[in-house]
């Protein structure tokens, strides 16, 4: 039984380490395309595309998943969702085949999936109601950590001992991470009474909205994160990589931490911050990026406007769909792993045509089409809680 004046700390950052490694499995190839591309004797492009299959697992799986997995215990799944990090991993890290490797990615997708389905409900399912937005902001902390700390680990280690080692270790995070979630995580049941189809939960009122700018500001996004190192080098600014991925994931990291602390009271107010701070960073970028100095700025800004939207775009849907948040959550994983995968391909694209320079102009071109989304947004979905207590 839970104790409603406790704000449960333990829990919630045991699925923010969740949160850590489905990240870091996700993000990782993008620091390390290079070394990826020629150990299994790929063009850079078709490297990125490790990104989008993963990306697709994730699009093709998550709303099926959790309709066929409604009535299960809830704990059982994240250990399953974690534990399929573990194997896909393991075999990304031994494989010499890049159709296997492909697999592989496809697999941690899925998983991936699935966990990030689960973790918002799972968090709010912990604290009483007005403390849910903090809750998932708590619960999404793992995404900044793994894009400040994670990333960059990884990448630094891949170039010292090669790319496979980052994803072995990763195994093995994963496997300890299992102990955690088992012991330090309250178990819940399904709700199978929640019979709601796809289709009665997209006519929620507010839902379709979210899920629109969640992923217009996703495809923005992966584009830039995904291609980041051959965006750097056309720019020739001199800022390495690994520098670059450090400064956008410690910056995410503020983000995040002024997303909790706000969520309950100014949902509206953020989401649309977020979109107009990403769209004058790379606005910036794409005039002055041959500066170090302005483009480390200009990614610091695009960190810190990523840093919360996961809480923000899962806060949202939770208080549009209500009973069926669920099922709403696993919408809009495959939104954002549509724009993850529609990233990748967009960037594929225009790389041998237009070159890295356009990359900034199309996600500006993209935030300013979610900017329009956010009109369609509701007062019961970016509504306050007017009971939230300053518990971080």
């Amino acid at each position: 039984m839970r104790d409603a004046n406790r704000f449960p700390w333990s829990g919630l950052l045991a699925l923010a380490a969740a949160g850590f490694v489905a990240i870091l499995s996700e993000a990782l190839p993008a620091g390390l395309l290079p070394a990826i591309a020629t150990d299994l004797g790929v063009s850079v492009s078709a490297a990125g595309q490790l990104v989008t299959l993963y990306a697709l697992g994730s699009v093709l799986a998550a709303i099926p998943l959790v309709k066929a997995t409604q009535a299960w215990r809830r704990r059982p799944l994240l250990l399953m969702a974690i534990g399929g990090f573990c194997a896909v991993n393991v075999v990304t890290a031994l494989s010499t085949s890049f159709a296997l490797t492909l697999v592989a990615r496809f697999g941690a997708g899925v998983f991936s999936g699935l966990l990030w389905a689960l973790l918002a409900g799972h968090a709010s399912r912990m604290v009483p109601a007005g403390w849910q937005g903090r809750a998932i902001a708590v619960a999404m902390v793992g995404t900044p950590l793994a894009l400040s700390l994670g990333i960059p680990a990884g990448t630094l280690l891949g170039g010292l001992v090669g790319w496979r080692w980052s994803f072995g270790v990763m195994s093995l995070l994963a496997a300890a991470l299992c102990a955690w979630l088992r012991l330090g995580v309250p178990d819940f049941p399904g709700k199978p009474s929640v019979a709601q189809g796809v289709g009665e939960v997209l006519r929620l009122p507010g839902l379709r909205p979210v899920l629109a700018l969640t992923l217009l500001y996703v495809l923005a996004h992966n584009m830039l994160y995904t291609y980041i190192a051959p965006w750097l080098a056309f720019l020739q600014s001199g800022v390495r990589v690994d520098v670059a991925l450090l400064v956008f994931g410690l910056a995410a990291l503020g983000g995040i931490w002024l997303t909790g602390m706000l969520v309950d009271r100014w949902l509206t107010a953020l989401v649309r911050m977020s979109i107009a701070v990403f769209g004058a960073a790379a606005l910036v970028a794409g005039v002055l990026g041959h500066s170090a100095v302005v483009l480390l700025a200009c990614i610091a800004f695009w960190g810190l406007a990523f840093g919360g939207t996961a809480t923000l775009f899962q806060t949202a849907s939770a208080r549009a769909a209500g009973e069926a948040a669920d099922l709403a959550q696993s919408m809009l994983v495959t939104v954002w792993n549509a724009g993850m995968a529609g990233g990748g391909l967009l960037g594929a694209a225009l790389l041998p045509s237009f070159g890295a320079v356009a990359l900034p102009w199309a996600a500006l071109a993209l935030l300013a089409a979610a900017w329009l989304a956010t009109s369609g947004l509701g007062r019961h979905t970016l509504g306050g809680h007017p009971s939230a207590a300053a518990v971080i």
